[in-house]
């Protein structure tokens, strides 16, 4: 059924939907709107920055819950340069939440990149104040860190109506249906990578246009459960639905276990009420952020424990395992965890980061200023219901002999 890609008709039953149903108010996607706050004419351009940035949240995350992060990004860095200017930790911190944070850090690698580009080539150029400054060509920017094929067809696309195919979760899902594709689609990435560029070059002149429709199709219709094909302009072309089983594609990759880990976790504070917080090292999942220390639990060995152990290993000191703070579950794409927290008393040993970039002592109300994967910001809120608002007054009032009271584990 390949050929039925390259159909116009195809391409303007799409478009014509999406011109009633596509999500194209400004407030929905403010990145894809002119100055005026209207949807860009096919020979408009429009800032490649506000677009790049939204493409990059969106490779992992839904539209609905980037929107917030979008806005508060371009908040605090409105342009390239001052993206460009950032500081890695004030860049880690606005991604908070977001997950995958490499993402954060390339992004930020990236664009000083594409700043010094655009700079050496435009004398004195505002950059990213003009679509003209940005450079046009696919080879340019895939040569970024962080950008493939599919982000740079995206971007370029919104922003310049680039004649560029893009094949994100959701595309993946309509043509997989359309096609009734008897395999997992990234089993057959460059057949999919065909059938987009075919729908692309089916609609001369709207390749921003088709590449939104088709992301708003399979993100509003086309959706991974209870598809609703009685609204979608492709109903009559699928194969999927011509099956009665549209549910059963795409075809997924069989299921896998993941493993299950067990991390002791000390929220250590000192004589002071400072708490005790470590940076990760760069390289990883969770590269650059700030956690509370802690490691895995070992075959037999008490969480109690686990935790003095890894402290003591992790950061060359002695504590005592008091009371449990919270116990909370998180799941990563490759595995599944269950961190138990314990409020820790420090009692001797200078901290010293041996498997970190450094560690910290901080009041418990400042923790909101550092940047910490999504399991530790509850553990925070955790902490300072414990301590209470009362107790956090006179932590920071208090001098560095003043102690504070936690109970200890029975």
């Amino acid at each position: 059924m390949e050929h039925t890609i390259a159909d116009r008709q195809l391409a303007a039953a799409l478009l014509q939907w999406w011109q009633q149903h596509g999500r194209r108010a400004p407030e929905t996607k403010p990145w894809m709107v002119t100055i005026e706050r209207s949807w860009p004419l096919p020979d408009q351009a429009l800032d490649p920055y506000g677009i790049w940035i939204a493409e990059v949240m969106l490779q992992q995350t839904q539209l609905q819950v980037v929107l917030p992060y979008w806005q508060r990004w371009m908040a605090a860095f409105p342009s390239l340069k001052a993206l460009a200017a950032a500081d890695e930790q004030a860049v880690l911190l606005q991604w908070q939440g977001l997950g995958y944070y490499s993402r954060a850090r390339r992004l930020l690698a990236a664009a000083r990149q594409m700043q010094e580009q655009i700079t050496a080539g435009r004398p004195g150029s505002v950059a990213s104040a003009d679509p003209a400054a940005w450079p046009q060509e696919l080879e340019t920017w895939l040569a970024l860190p962080g950008i493939g094929r599919s982000t740079a067809g995206g971007i370029l696309s919104s922003a310049f109506n680039s004649p560029l195919a893009i094949l994100d979760g959701n595309v993946r899902r309509v043509l997989a249906r359309l096609q009734a594709h008897p395999r997992p689609p990234m089993r057959s990435q460059a057949q999919f990578w065909r059938w987009s560029e075919a729908l692309i070059a089916a609609a001369p002149g709207r390749a921003r246009d088709c590449n939104q429709a088709l992301m708003d199709l399979g993100a509003t219709l086309c959706t991974p459960r209870n598809p609703a094909c009685g609204r979608c302009p492709w109903q009559d072309r699928c194969a999927a639905y011509a099956s009665g089983t549209p549910d059963a594609f795409p075809v997924a990759e069989p299921s896998r276990s993941l493993p299950f880990q067990v991390i002791g976790v000390g929220v250590v504070l000192n004589d002071a009420g400072e708490v005790l917080i470590d940076q990760r090292l760069n390289e990883g999942l969770l590269g650059g952020l700030w956690e509370f220390p802690g490691g895995k639990q070992e075959p037999g060995e008490a969480i109690e424990h686990t935790i003095s152990r890894e402290l003591r290993e992790e950061l060359a000191i002695e504590v005592e395992v008091g009371e449990s703070l919270i116990s909370l579950e998180h799941a990563y794409s490759h595995k599944k965890l269950r961190f138990e927290v314990h409020l820790c008393r420090w009692n001797s040993g200078e901290p010293q980061p041996l498997a970190s970039q450094q560690v910290r002592w901080v009041r418990p109300e400042d923790l909101d200023a550092y940047p910490f994967p999504a399991a530790n910001t509850r553990i925070i809120a955790a902490l300072q219901e414990r301590l209470g608002s009362s107790a956090a007054d006179s932590i920071a009032d208090s001098s560095p002999d003043s102690s504070v009271d936690l109970p200890q584990a029975s």
